[in-house]
């Protein structure tokens, strides 16, 4: 990857950086590229992020997994 393509990818980002969108679990308003995961390929559009934070999907991953194989994780 040159340095023109990670320039390019960082300008047409640049239209995502300040929209936010509130988790559906918790409630909080948060921003779009550091608090939520994206979930399909086009990276451009506000659609292709959760709408779930991260926070709330780890917790929901953990409680899962947690449930689903207690002799893996005893002590969570």
């Amino acid at each position: 990857m040159t340095v023109g393509m990670e320039f390019e990818d960082t300008f047409s980002l640049d239209h995502l950086v300040f929209t936010e969108r509130k988790c559906r679990t918790c409630g909080i308003t948060k921003d779009l590229l550091g608090g939520f995961y994206r979930t399909r390929n086009k990276r451009t559009t506000p659609s292709a992020y959760s709408y779930e934070c991260k926070e709330c999907t780890k917790i929901r991953v953990k409680q899962k997994r947690r449930k689903e194989k207690p002799e893996l994780y005893p002590d969570w």
